[in-house]
């Protein structure tokens, strides 16, 4: 009897791209397989060539640029019983295939949905373009593919546009239209990047469930090799191009063989204690033995137990923001969401307060409210027992010095056009204007360093660094001014474990030399236990649980804290230690 073909076949797959006259690599002669009904996890970090691997399957790589230099890619469509190259088929072959044979669920939703078409015409349209069905027909399936991925009132989700749903949603939405035509292999991108850990998890076990009943083949795309510990079947570990091991999920959690696979699995926070020193993926490639280094890095000081009994930098009471649900004809609100609502919390001098919850929860709100970045409902908030609700904007200014925000995506809140060192001094500019031009660059080269930047940087525009690069570069403005209060709005939430291990001790240094009183918003409970003294869980705008790290972690009292903890990939193995 003959062997089953496998569903696809990526064979001594090497692609480069055409740059300055010359061909750079980014495979170098990858191989492997995946076959129907079996999901194969792809893991590594950003430029390890994981994107490159899965949009060369569906050939969506510029034309232009890049060079397919050896290798073929295998795939048996669902009407053939031999392989197909798709290196070799034609235009009108694979257009064919995307959406039906093969469909892609991309990184992004936002960027890879239509801004002007509703979610529904969007997914219509796909149904249409490859079955040829009816208009109506399309609808009703389209409504039937909203209920299969748990989109709250299917009907109403069919008219909003993709502004309009928030992350988890939108991102079901690509998941509907990926599964639109019963597609044979499915292509996820990573997915659940940026989602909090309860929308993952219902994520990956929708992902999960519509595998099994389909019996469709699937290439999850990641960088966090925690992630797929539970669901996927094989691991390929990606390394600058190369697989550097591949093998069954307990075979490669239970003994790694490679170093860079140890490496992703030891850099995750939540195995850490506060204050200890993270491990980055040099250590585990470097020529000095890895147990060596990791004695090396002793935990700093703990800082005191009792932080409620310092001195409060922030009050907070009855804090409330609220928007507009609906009005009258003339524009008059008569419903209201409350997005914060009845907030009291003291924030203390030099602690580190980690707010956590779910997409929607207000966490974000809370933080620009803080901050004077948004309008409040009503409520008061005191700085060193100054009410910054009452102060007219011309004396809000000089208060802005003193509470620095850094953004989530680094690359949105730098201008494009502005070299990043001038970016920096531009704040030393507004706030300290007679400070000579030659000692505003001076400090913020300075600044650079101690970011872990070159001098030299000072003259590079944004598009030239890392997402990591970018992300010390935001830290870098905001502590210019030298502030007293810093709000981390999901600032790590996008990066790779390793270059999160960076910036988080990276702030870890900083606040132990600049002195500042940290507010850290994330969805990631194994950050917040890793950098905080204290965690605030949030739902539906209220404070739900408050307390030290250990508290939280280790005696949970709302339930909201528990669905958070039990999301937590790994989650039986990280507490057993």
């Amino acid at each position: 009897m003959q062997e089953a073909l496998p569903l696809l076949s990526v064979e001594n797959l090497s692609v480069g791209f055409h740059q300055e006259a010359e061909i750079r690599t980014a495979l170098h002669d990858i191989s492997f397989k995946v076959n129907r009904g079996e999901i194969v996890a792809v893991v590594g970090e950003s430029g390890s060539g994981k994107s490159v691997s899965s949009l060369s399957i569906l050939q969506l790589l510029p034309q232009k640029t890049t060079r397919y230099l050896t290798g073929k890619i295998a795939f048996t469509t669902s009407d053939s019983k031999e392989a197909l190259n798709l290196l070799e088929a034609s235009g009108t072959k694979l257009r064919s295939i995307r959406g039906s044979e093969i469909a892609m669920i991309f990184q992004e939703p936002m960027s890879a949905l239509n801004p002007v078409f509703t979610c529904g015409n969007q997914v219509i349209e796909a149904i249409r373009s490859h079955t040829g069905v009816s208009a109506k027909d399309a609808r009703l399936k389209t409504v039937d593919l909203f209920q299969k991925v748990q989109l709250p009132e299917p009907e109403l989700v069919l008219k909003k546009y993709p502004h309009q749903l928030s992350g988890g949603q939108k991102q079901r939405v690509m998941i509907a239209m990926a599964l639109a035509c019963e597609p044979s292999l499915l292509i996820a991108d990573e997915p659940t990047t940026a989602l909090d850990v309860t929308v993952q998890k219902s994520i990956l076990e929708l992902l999960t469930n519509i595998q099994e009943q389909t019996k469709m083949g699937m290439l999850f795309i990641t960088h966090d090799l925690g992630l797929v510990r539970d669901f996927a079947h094989r691991v390929i570990v990606l390394y600058k191009g190369r697989i550097v091991e591949e093998g069954s999920c307990d075979e490669l959690f239970a003994n790694p063989q490679h170093p860079y696979t140890r490496a992703l699995l030891a850099c995750r926070p939540i195995l850490y204690e506060k204050g200890q020193k993270l491990p980055v993926v040099d250590d585990f490639l470097g020529d000095k033995p890895v147990n060596k280094q990791l004695e090396e890095k002793k935990p700093a000081e703990k800082d005191p137990a009792a932080i409620e009994e310092g001195t409060p930098l922030i009050s907070i009471r009855s804090l409330s923001v609220w928007y507009p649900k609906k009005r009258r004809f003339f524009g008059q609100p008569t419903e209201f969401t409350k997005a914060v609502d009845e907030i009291n919390l003291d924030i203390f001098k030099g602690e580190t307060l980690g707010i956590v919850g779910e997409s929607g929860c207000g966490k974000t709100t809370f933080g620009r409210a803080l901050l004077q970045l948004i309008p409040i409902q009503n409520g008061s908030i005191r700085i060193s027992g100054v009410e910054l609700t009452e102060l007219p904007k011309r004396n809000l200014r000089r208060y802005r010095k003193e509470m620095q925000l850094v953004f989530q995506d680094p690359y949105g809140s730098l201008n494009p056009r502005i070299p990043i060192g001038e970016a920096i001094r531009e704040t030393l500019q507004v706030h300290h204007p007679d400070l000579p031009t030659a000692t505003q660059k001076e400090q913020v080269m300075d600044l650079l360093k101690k970011v872990h930047l070159q001098p030299e940087h000072y003259y590079r525009y944004p598009h030239a660094f890392s997402g990591g690069q970018r992300q010390r570069i935001g830290i870098a403005r905001a502590l210019a001014l030298n502030p007293t209060f810093v709000v981390f709005d999901e600032s790590v939430s996008a990066l790779d474990v390793s270059v999160q291990a960076q910036v988080l001790n990276l702030i870890n240094e900083l606040k132990a030399e600049f002195g500042f009183t940290a507010l850290f918003i994330t969805h990631d409970l194994g950050v917040v236990k890793y950098i905080s003294d204290r965690i605030l869980v949030m739902e539906k705008g209220r404070i739900a649980e408050l307390g030290s790290t250990n508290q939280v972690i280790n005696q949970p009292t709302s339930l909201v804290t528990k669905r958070l903890l039990d999301a937590i990939p790994g989650r039986a193995e990280i507490f057993a230690k």
